[in-house]
Formats: C-alpha cells, structure tokens, sequence
C-alpha cells in the first residue's frame, strides 16, 4: 500500500490445521490463523477460527495439533467463513511455511464454494527460504525458532495462531531484516517521543512580556458604556474593576 511518505509493504502470515496430509483424500481444514504485518512489523490484527470438517479428526492427526472430533462439532463450517478470511488476507503477500500444504488445502476448500484459488505466485514459502539459507537444515519450525533464539516455549503442540505468530518472527529473521525493523520500529518511537517533547516545550513556554492591548483608550471606555446599558448582572461586570461606592458629601 502507498500514498504517504513510505510505502507500506502489507504481508499476511498464515497457518492451517488439518485432519490429515491429502485434501484430495477427504481431509478438511479445522483450522485457520492469520496475522498481519506492516513492513514486517506485526500491527496486532489477527484472523482465527476453528472449522467445523464435518467429518471426524483421526486420532493421528489430534497427536499432533490437540483438536479433536468433539471439540469441532459447534464450529462454523468453511463457507461461513470464508468471505471473512478471503477479506482479511485481501490481494496481499502470503507467508506461509511449506506454502504448498497449506494452500492445496485452502484451495480445496474454496474449490467446494466454487470461489477462485488463491495463486501461489503471490505467496512467500518461508521453508523454501529457510532451505537456501540453511540447506544442512533441519528447518521445520522448532528447529528454527531455535535457531534465531525465537522463543517457541508455549508451544506445546500445533496450533495455527501461535505458529503464525512464531513464523512471522522467523520470517524476518529469514530475511537478514531485523535490524532494520527493529531501526523502523525505534526511528517511529523516536520520532512520536520528539513531537511530545516539543509540544510540551511549545506550551510551557512563556513570553518575556505580556503583547500590548490593540485597543485604545476610547474602544476600552465606549465598551464600558454599553456594558453598564446591560444592567446589574451582565456577565462582562465580571471582568472590569467595579469603582469605589460613591459617599454622600455633606453640602
């Protein structure tokens, strides 16, 4: 996206649980996460839901991501989801790790509603970078995390939020960006710190001597007057010394 002073590069980092390994077989999405970056900064914005497969969760597959068959049965099926999610990831970069399980998978679902398929020219396969850079591996998530001292401790089993999440910072790290973002990130803080600061400077500032009235002597005086038209209680008496009480004088 552009149209200020930076443009600002829009990416969506993705996860999928599944009940198996083969959309073509009969497995199903049970569930999706998605979290949004800004020039590879996460903005807090996050799709997720569970999916309901109609069909149950193989024992196998539950080792793995921990949802089970009971779990899904009052979760919204793919078509109730999908316009939310396909207006979430919008026309913007996908980062995916092992892009090509995720996408036959969420294809297929949206092969069933008869919607287009999401292109993978426009998809980032984080295990593809992750294989260039460290081609000794091994390169599945874990192994990464701890490799870029990402801390992956919460993550017990599999879970499509919390992988997104770990992913995105992996990605960066892919990337040789973190410097960077971390300077885009601080430059931003330093800068909104400056406007404070001088905001705050601009009001506790005081003039050395108070600006000479504009109004003359006979402006000042012909206002009095039609102030005193106004009677005892107008609201301007307020604002003008009221003159010493006259005493009677003794004739």
């Amino acid at each position: 996206m552009a149209g200020g002073p930076i443009d600002m590069l829009r990416e969506i980092v993705l996860d999928t649980e599944t009940t198996g390994l083969d959309p073509t077989k009969g497995d199903r999405l049970i569930e999706i996460g998605c979290i949004e970056l800004f020039n590879r900064i996460p903005t807090g914005r996050e799709y997720h839901c569970f999916i309901n497969p109609d069909r149950d969760v193989p024992a196998e597959a539950q080792a793995v991501h921990g949802i089970s068959t009971e779990f899904l049965k009052d979760k919204a099926r793919f078509h109730e989801v999908a316009d939310a999610f396909l207006e979430f990831i919008g026309g913007d970069v996908l980062v995916i790790h092992n892009a090509s399980f995720d996408i036959g998978f969420l294809n297929a679902e949206l092969a069933r509603l008869k919607k287009p398929a999401i292109a993978m020219s426009r998809v980032v396969d984080t295990l593809a970078l992750a294989r260039r850079k460290h081609p000794a591996g091994p390169n599945n998530l874990d192994a990464l995390c701890k490799r870029y001292g990402v801390d992956n401790s919460k993550r017990t089993k599999h879970g499509a939020l919390m992988d997104s999440v770990l992913l995105a910072d992996v990605y960066v790290e892919l990337l040789g960006e973190r410097q960077a973002t971390l300077g885009l990130a601080q430059s931003a803080a330093k800068e909104s710190a400056a406007r404070r600061a001088g905001a705050a400077q601009r009001k506790a500032a005081q003039r050395p001597a108070p600006l000479p009235s504009r109004l003359s002597v006979e402006m000042e005086a012909a206002h009095r007057a039609f102030v005193e038209t106004l009677g005892a209680n107008a609201l301007w008496r307020r604002f003008y010394p009221q003159p010493p009480a006259e005493t009677d004088k003794a004739s």
